[in-house]
């Protein structure tokens, strides 16, 4: 049984090993996630080599996402590493302290707005929410707090504003440059961190553009501000990640689950991808096993329809990366034999404007109707055709044969879609129906007497064009187009 949902794994130090990265790989890691918070930029086009080189060696394509680190909202550093803050103390952020002067009563601010985006009333939320602090008052540049949830606070810990609110902007200096090392290392997505609206991710594909990238965007949603432009934000990216951290701070956990559930119906509804992230299976940094929650958690996502999970310091810097992709492989094959994740009524009821969308819906209804399908094959210039398929439930692949290796690594975060490289430039107008189906046969993906169903458009190496559907049994002489 072929895996549907699709697994982004992180590259760091754990994976330069090459028999750890050939073991994630040979794993089941679809797509790579470049961390671009952390690292010089050779160490990040090494190791995008590295890993292309990696799949090619087997026969694999793996996208490359490329994520920025967006604003460093964040405490400064104490004198001693670390603090001990107890319930009902009096605790300062202080925008004027010198960067490694904090002690237990103040800590100075990496993100000097703080005191101007909070006034009395306002509870802020360290370290992910760890320790809870009240705001009392705010006084020039020093926010006074009291300590309502205390615990041990270290070094460049993160600051959320409960219900959000703060006024950081998405891209920072440092993000500006990294899009150009995005540029160079050909990613197929961009991830952008932080967005508040729409425009944040038009600016950040200008950005990328201009240094000559052609990534597809993704937008992490991490902000209050971001769910509440979601559809927006959406119609101005390709993707979409659900960042459970700093998201499940703001609005707080009891209401995360229902508005991860949100995000991936209204990604599927709008035709876009969705990825699932942060702490999936945390407890395998150091733990050869996930804990039953991290199997309910990763299966439940899988069973809502998110294209992807993902991997973080499990495989950046864990201590068994290759056993925490295995598990997660495990973990959605389990989930994907349960009937919501293979059957679908998504845009039954839909009128569509598309010739090609309308004829790629009609395929996947054919194929969840029609007995004996054995695979779902398009011939794609783009892979958009491939994604409006990949939004339906099925149990059926869909291969996307496409001449673009550019459009190949794309379409490997597409939930159901396996890329395969097929030139239909130069083979005869009149043989292509039988050649796709001799690459599926000669690749042992489908067998004789299996139903193939085909789509294609009348003209060869055209975007947009599909507005064919063909059915043929694998096995039986295959009569030539026009004769």
């Amino acid at each position: 049984m072929l895996r549907r949902t699709k697994i982004v794994a992180t590259v760091g130090p754990a994976t330069d090993d090459p028999q750890v990265l050939t073991g994630i790989v040979r794993g089941g890691v679809d797509v790579v996630r470049v961390n671009l918070a952390h690292g010089a930029a050779e160490d990040h086009l090494r190791r995008v080599r590295q890993v292309r080189e990696c799949a090619a060696s087997m026969g694999r394509y793996v996208g490359v996402l490329a994520d920025l680190q967006g604003p460093k909202i964040r405490i400064d550093r104490f004198r001693n590493g670390a603090v001990e803050l107890r319930e009902g103390n009096r605790f300062v952020l202080d925008a004027e302290l010198s960067t490694d002067a904090g002690t237990e009563e103040t800590v100075g601010l990496a993100y000097k707005n703080l005191p101007g985006d909070v006034k009395a009333g306002d509870t802020l939320l360290l370290d992910d929410g760890r320790l809870v602090l009240g705001v009392e008052a705010v006084e020039g540049g020093r926010v006074i707090c009291r300590v309502v949830i205390g615990g041990t606070l270290s070094n460049n810990k993160g600051i959320n504003r409960q219900g959000g609110g703060l006024s950081a902007p998405a891209l920072t200096d440092k993000d500006r440059e990294d899009i150009a090392i995005a540029a160079r290392l050909k990613a197929d997505y961009l991830a952008v961190s932080f967005p508040r609206s729409a425009a944040d991710i038009e600016e950040a594909r200008a950005l990328l553009q201009a240094a000559g990238g052609q990534s597809a965007m993704v937008a992490k949603i991490e902000r209050v501000e971001a769910v509440e432009a979601l559809k927006s934000i959406l119609e101005v990216s390709e993707a979409v990640m659900i960042a459970r951290g700093d998201l499940g701070v703001e609005i707080g956990d009891a209401e995360l689950p229902g508005v991860q559930k949100y995000i991936i119906r209204l990604a599927r509804e709008m035709n876009r991808v969705s990825i699932t992230a942060t702490q999936m299976m945390e407890s395998m940094i150091h733990s050869q096993i996930p804990t039953r929650a991290e199997v309910s958690d990763v299966a439940n996502a899988v069973i809502d329809g998110t294209d992807a999970v993902m991997l973080s310091a499990e495989t950046a810097a864990g201590d068994y990366p290759v056993k925490a992709v295995e598990a997660m492989a495990r973990i959605c094959l389990g989930a994907e034999k349960q009937w919501e994740t293979q059957h679908s009524t998504h845009r039954i009821d839909s009128h569509f404007d598309r010739v090609d969308e309308a004829t790629a819906m009609a395929t996947m209804y054919t194929a969840n109707h029609l007995g004996g399908v054995g695979a779902i094959v398009t011939l794609t210039e783009s892979g958009t055709t491939a994604l409006w398929m990949s939004r339906i439930s099925s149990a059926i692949p869909i291969y996307a044969l496409t001449r673009h290796e550019s459009t190949r690594r794309r379409v490997t975060l597409y939930r159901g879609v396996y890329p395969l490289r097929f030139d239909v430039v130069h083979v005869n107008p009149s043989w292509v129906i039988q050649a796709a189906v001799n690459a599926l046969q000669h690749r042992h993906l489908v067998k004789n007497g299996d139903l193939v169903i085909i789509t294609k458009g009348d003209y060869k190496g055209v975007a947009g064009g599909t507005n064919t559907i063909k059915i043929v049994r694998v096995g039986d002489r295959i009569v030539p187009e026009g004769a």
